[in-house]
């Protein structure tokens, strides 16, 4: 609706009006309304409701401010509500809200080519847009499986690829697996956990059970292996060095691809790159991204190698908002506030702070087992005993009621629920460091003297 259109501001104010903000209200709304698969993912004892987001903060419906640090689950990207994607999509929205992908327009072509331009030089890079990252790992299963003429995937342990049919199937996470058949020919290598691994620190011994889940587990032949550069839902746990070069070279010797998703550890999120597998000097077949790729607008895609996606060009196969306009204005709008506004290296400066007011609270709290993460992925991990490492989800999870109290927006991830989990939007800056450290401290130091 434009401005100019006689009423059209009078209609817009009026569908405003008819939101009803009370907290009540909107619980009791959702309770009766959705599906009980939709609304059992509540982290806090009472609802979080969130009424307006300005870059690092959000306001919930008492107009309490926080501090993101989850991004929206990792979707806010460059800010909630940064003026250069608010700007390109209310400018696309007025020409063109969408474009089936049966027809052609030049934004998601733009945004193909730019896209192609961060992958790594001397292959030929093309892009499918999905509406998520499930469905990109679900595509990108598909495609190796039609590319190699093999079906045997594997994927890692305490991974997270998302919650359809297919993805759930290659998580393992036993919380987003549902008790139904699962996809076939799927087959689980333990993951490098540093801190938490059945190996204990190390590569060599991940990589040689990877190589006895090849032999024990499937044909020999495979289609591929999914790897998160760094696990995100299961804690962040970074792949350690060589790890998936170790990986890739034992996949691609059994005919296999290398599928690297970059869901939640892409876009310069740990500071080293654009993409994380740069830092571990590999290429990947394809790579799946999404979340924060348009800044809360859904969109995802799979970059491939042109030749593997070639596999595929006998049949179309299309996703209804895949390559919407509106959607790839807004990761235009993304990729190039990341290039100009430098902030790939503000990630790594304020990270580095950042790491460093997380080790003197795990000096301060023995509570405190694991710090770890890199960039702007950061993991604080509770524990009963540190000797033992048994799990503290109970502490975890008063410590995490806290921090919003407090004044900040965080995850309570990992396997157990014992990790309190930190990916917050690029633009966290050095002067919101210390005000997180603060809270932090006085969550934990609330939880010591018996607040719950």
């Amino acid at each position: 609706m434009y401005p100019n259109e006689t009423g059209s501001m009078d209609k817009i104010d009026n569908f405003t009006a008819n939101v009803d903000w009370s907290t009540q209200s909107i619980i009791d709304k959702r309770d009766k309304y959705y599906a009980a698969s939709q609304r059992a993912f509540v982290p806090y004892q009472k609802p979080l409701i969130l009424k307006k987001g300005k870059m690092q903060y959000c306001w919930d419906e008492l107009d309490n401010k926080l501090i993101d640090l989850l991004g929206m689950n990792l979707c806010i990207s460059v800010g909630h509500a940064h003026p250069a994607v608010v700007e390109a999509v209310v400018e696309q929205v007025q020409s063109l809200t969408h474009c089936t992908t049966m027809f052609h327009h030049p934004v998601p072509a733009h945004l193909a080519e730019e896209l192609a331009a961060t992958m790594p030089a001397g292959h030929e890079w093309v892009v499918h847009f999905t509406n998520s990252g499930a469905e990109a790992i679900d595509l990108s299963m598909m495609m190796a499986r039609a590319y190699t003429g093999n079906q045997d995937i594997v994927a890692l342990r305490n991974s997270y690829h998302g919650a359809t049919y297919g993805a759930q199937a290659v998580t393992g996470v036993q919380g987003f697996r549902h008790n139904i058949a699962q996809l076939s020919n799927i087959t689980f290598a333990a993951e490098p956990n540093q801190y938490r691994g059945i190996f204990g620190p190390g590569t060599d011994p991940y990589l040689d059970e990877l190589e006895r889940s090849l032999a024990y587990s499937t044909s020999g032949k495979l289609a591929a292996m999914l790897i998160e550069p760094v696990q995100g839902y299961g804690g962040i746990i970074a792949m350690p060095p060589n790890y998936m070069q170790g990986a890739a070279e034992r996949i691609r010797a059994a005919e296999g691809l290398l599928i690297v998703d970059e869901v939640q550890s892409g876009f310069g999120k740990t500071g080293d790159a654009m993409w994380c597998f740069d830092h571990h000097g590999v290429v990947p077949d394809m790579m799946v991204i999404a979340k924060g790729f348009g800044n809360g607008i859904p969109i995802g895609a799979l970059v491939v190698k042109k030749h593997i996606a070639e596999s595929m060009a006998d049949k179309f196969l299309f996703h209804t908002y895949g390559a919407n306009p509106v959607a790839c204005a807004a990761a235009r709008a993304v990729l190039r506030v990341i290039r100009e506004d430098k902030l790939i290296d503000n990630v790594k400066s304020v990270g580095n702070k950042l790491t460093d007011g997380l080790l003197q609270l795990k000096d301060k709290y023995s509570i405190i087992g694991d710090v770890r993460g890199r960039g702007f992925m950061q993991a604080i991990e509770l524990v009963k005993d540190r000797d033992t490492k048994e799990p503290a989800p109970e502490a975890t999870a008063a410590v995490f009621e806290r921090t919003r109290e407090h004044g900040l927006i965080l995850s309570k991830s990992g396997t157990y629920k014992n990790v309190l989990r930190m990916v917050p939007p690029l633009c966290l800056s050095m002067g919101d460091v210390q005000p997180v450290i603060d809270a932090l401290d006085q969550s934990f130091a609330d939880v010591e003297k018996g607040y719950h």
